[in-house]
């Protein structure tokens, strides 16, 4: 018998460079002469090398992810929190988990009903902070899609399993309660728990225990950034060697009264009290702030070697990273958009991907700030000049802002655009801004073959090929990830085989490739995925007839016990 390739085995994959900027210093240090310090400032130069640096090839050292989990306002299951996205549902209301009447904005997307029955042990689920409850459900949830639910854990090393997920904040409502009843109480009534589960490291540290990963586990605090901040360091251990396993994300919970206040202090909240579902409008000429929002994202990473041996459902690849910071002010945006600018051209330029041939799809950071959503604009002008073709939508508008969360959970929506070929409307779009050049799928879903989907907390680069009738495409995504002050820029890889529904007119996963056979996790009504460079060919009648020829050798194949 033949064994077969891996079909990701012979994928080109970047280099594991760490920050591209960074130039290759001597370990001789010259002395030089000071020099004159002036008060003129120079122009900011948007250039780019045009040389990409090589691919990765050891399947030790290439990440990829193999599930995904979620807590969000609209529930645990991610298909069900796509599905709500692009009906154009909002979750934002009133909020009704304490008295918020006196407050100047009194709503927010907050989530309601979350049941962890199932995952968390009754006695914890009474202790623990909602911090910590939404990062152990949306962990496991992204283990069981990963294949490792359960006892089927027991097949990997839990010694070379870790856990990152981060959190702006931590356990919040817990801290905030403590201090309620110190004030009222006195010392002698705070909870033994209030430390424990108000730090923000809790809520990785209680997932590790309840799966019992012993590898690397901790928190990074990183704002919008955190859950990409969590990616990149999770990568980097599984290259390093240090990880074969790592579940990485966000999470952030705040909805109480201390938080809420410190927000409405700043002034950064909408305050539209009457209309809270139009709160949040991105990109509207009478946005007036952004909307709170809470819950978790996480995927499941780990090395390519790792994911073979234990035949997992390979979804994304994870290819690098860039950091940079605009070192301009800590909470308004710089008007220009160097920063965002030079570290989206250095993460394109990591992954090999030209701006003006591939990107068309952007899902934007857009928080619905005056300021903020301008800024990001600015520099996306910057990077894409040529905006044909171009698709921009906001899930912030829908969720609000999640904070920690966002770009785990924006990184999941984004996916899920890819997966299905549509994508989610920013609602409440009624008075679009001048200063908007790009199409932002205005309050209705908009079907898109998305060549590259850049996320502005993540961003993921898909190239597509020919999609026709019910041809199986393959789809890479190169993903990498860069850092600007709190916003990540990410690019993927991803192989995704999708079919036609023979039902309707959507997009469903198929199961596996032609060449190694269906995967059980991943089978749909015996699906047939072809990942081939044949069957790249933008000419229908190829790929058809390509495809035929897989499926004919397939069964055979299959029939024959091969």
């Amino acid at each position: 018998m033949v064994t077969q390739a891996h079909p990701l085995e012979h994928t080109p994959l970047l280099a594991n460079t760490l920050n591209p900027l960074r130039k290759i210093t001597s370990s001789v240090t010259v002395r030089t002469p000071p020099q004159l310090i002036t008060r003129r400032r120079q122009v900011p130069r948007f250039q780019i090398s045009t040389t990409a640096p090589k691919r990765e090839k050891d399947a030790r050292k290439r990440v990829v992810i193999t599930g995904m989990g979620l807590v969000s306002v609209f529930g645990n299951n991610v298909d069900t929190y796509y599905e709500r996205l692009l009906a154009g549902e909002s979750g934002v209301k009133s909020i009704d988990r304490f008295d918020a009447s006196e407050f100047p904005t009194r709503f927010g997307a907050q989530i309601c009903g979350f049941d962890s029955d199932g995952y968390i042990m009754a006695k914890n689920d009474r202790r623990l902070d909602d911090c910590q409850r939404y990062c152990i459900v949306a962990g496991k949830k992204a283990l069981e899609d990963s294949g490792l639910g359960g006892v089927q854990r027991s097949k990997i090393d839990k010694e070379r399993a870790g856990v990152l997920v981060g959190t702006g904040m931590g356990g919040t409502t817990v801290f905030s309660d403590g201090l309620v009843t110190l004030m009222e109480m006195g010392y002698k009534k705070v909870s033994p728990f209030l430390t424990p589960y108000s730090i923000p490291s809790m809520g990785p540290a209680s997932l590790a225990i309840d799966v019992g990963f012993m590898g690397p586990t901790y928190a990074i605090a990183a704002a919008c950034a955190t859950s990409n901040y969590c990616f990149y360091a999770a990568a980097n251990h599984i290259r390093e060697g240090v990880a074969d396993l790592m579940i990485a994300g966000g999470v952030d919970t705040g909805f109480n009264p201390i938080i809420l206040a410190g927000f409405c202090a700043c002034n950064a909240l909408s305050k539209r009290n009457d209309e809270p579902h139009t709160a949040s409008r991105p990109w509207d000429q009478n946005r007036d702030g952004f909307v709170m929002g809470e819950g978790a994202g996480v995927l499941v990473m780990e090395s390519l070697e790792h994911a073979m041996k234990r035949d997992a459902p390979i979804i994304a690849e994870y290819l690098g990273g860039a950091i940079n910071c605009d070192a301009y002010s800590i909470a308004a945006p710089r008007p220009d958009g160097f920063g965002i600018t030079s570290c989206i051209q250095s993460s394109l330029l990591n992954a090999g991907v030209s701006a003006e041939e591939v990107v068309n799809y952007i899902n934007a950071h857009a928080t619905s700030t005056k300021a903020g959503d301008i800024a990001e604009l600015t520099a996306l002008k910057n990077v894409f000049k040529n905006r044909e073709g171009f698709k921009m939508n906001a899930t912030k508008s829908m969720i609000g802002h999640s904070l920690a969360a966002a770009g785990g959970m924006e990184a999941i929506a984004t996916i899920k655009a890819i997966q299905t070929g549509w994508l989610h409307p920013t609602i409440n779009q009624f008075n679009l801004d001048p200063e908007v050049e790009f199409d932002t799928v205005g309050n209705h879903k908009q079907q898109h073959e998305i060549n590259v989907a850049i996320l502005k907390e993540e961003a993921f680069v898909c190239d597509a090929n020919g999609v026709e009738m019910k041809l199986v495409i393959s789809m890479e995504n190169r993903r990498m990830q860069m850092v600007v002050m709190d916003e990540i820029q990410c690019l993927t890889e991803r192989p995704i085989m999708m079919e036609r529904s023979a039902a309707g007119g959507t997009w469903v996963s198929a199961a596996g490739c032609a060449c190694c056979g269906p995967k059980p996790a991943c089978s749909i009504a015996g699906g047939l995925g072809v990942l081939c460079s044949l069957a790249h060919s933008s000419a229908p009648i190829v790929q058809t007839l390509i495809f035929d020829f897989l499926k004919f050798i397939y069964e055979g194949d299959r029939n024959e016990g091969t």
